[in-house]
């Protein structure tokens, strides 16, 4: 699966006084199996550009090319379309609405007209990839925690077993530890069934774990794109236009300032630590 996206531009309110172009000549291509986080200020662009990756957006003009093919020309292709590329909203959880978690997973596949033994095939690998086990199945979704309702509602997207998957602010709302259970399912899931994942985030701590590449959009056009290394080292354009490296970047920068001699080339958390228990051991 590729996709590949050429002069995208949006309009909204074409022609009154509300007028607002969202997208314009967005140019970006995604390869298989990438791990694609997309950052911006609010208003940037990001939930407007995810919303065309499965056609829930026409365009003003331009293209979205999956596989090659545009999603646009053949109407009659767009449950296709939406099957293949899996879009979760933020506050998926929301759209939870059957007396089971099992039978919310399975209800997309049901819908497709599997037999009984495909859709608990795919219900079960689904939440069993979202770290959710059987003892959940028969409960109602709102017995569980607010992370696990989350997983569930993703299992749900994943049941479809999508080739791509967008996830739009996805720990939006939740507990440092509800937070971590998504973002860990989200990587297994990655893993383990190589598709395209694009993650929509504010936190320039999980794009820096997660990302094989960052799109930065601002006012609707590509700001910046490359790995997190490549994005962060570029500290002063990202804050330019009101976006920043993570935290624990700026912590080592000013440990550096202060003399010490410590890497300021460091986004995630784990190499902080990694640098800093190097540094102390020679203060030792």
């Amino acid at each position: 699966m590729s996709i590949e996206i050429k002069h995208l531009t949006h309009i909204y309110n074409p022609g009154t006084p509300f007028e607002h172009k969202a997208l314009d000549d967005i140019n970006l291509k995604i390869e298989d199996n990438e791990f694609i986080c997309i950052i911006g200020h609010t208003g940037s662009g990001k939930s407007t550009l995810i919303q065309h990756l499965n056609a829930l957006l026409v365009p003003e003009s331009g293209e979205v090319l999956l596989n090659g093919e545009n999603i646009y020309v053949d109407k009659s292709k767009l449950k296709s379309v939406r099957q293949r590329v899996g879009l979760v909203f933020q506050y998926p959880e929301h759209q939870l609405f059957e007396m089971t978690v099992y039978k919310d997973v399975a209800y997309g596949p049901g819908n497709l007209g599997l037999p009984q033994e495909e859709i608990d095939s795919r219900v079960k690998n689904a939440l069993e990839t979202v770290g959710l086990d059987e003892s959940v199945y028969d409960k109602s979704p709102f017995e569980l925690s607010g992370g696990q309702r989350r997983r569930a509602a993703i299992a749900g997207v994943l049941a479809m077993e999508p080739e791509v998957l967008i996830l739009d602010e996805p720990t939006a709302g939740l507990d440092p530890k509800g937070r971590d259970e998504i973002l860990d399912s989200i990587k297994l899931m990655h893993e383990k069934r190589k598709i395209i994942v694009i993650l929509v985030s504010h936190s320039m701590e999980d794009v820096a774990k997660l990302a094989d590449r960052i799109i930065v959009l601002n006012d609707g056009k590509v700001a910046l794109t490359g790995t997190p290394r490549e994005v962060f080292s570029k500290v002063n354009e990202l804050e330019k236009i009101g976006l920043a490296a993570p935290q624990i970047t700026y912590v080592l920068s000013e440990l550096a300032a202060k003399g010490y001699d410590v890497r300021t080339d460091i986004y995630t958390v784990a190499e902080a630590t990694e640098e800093l228990y190097k540094f102390l051991k020679q203060v030792k």
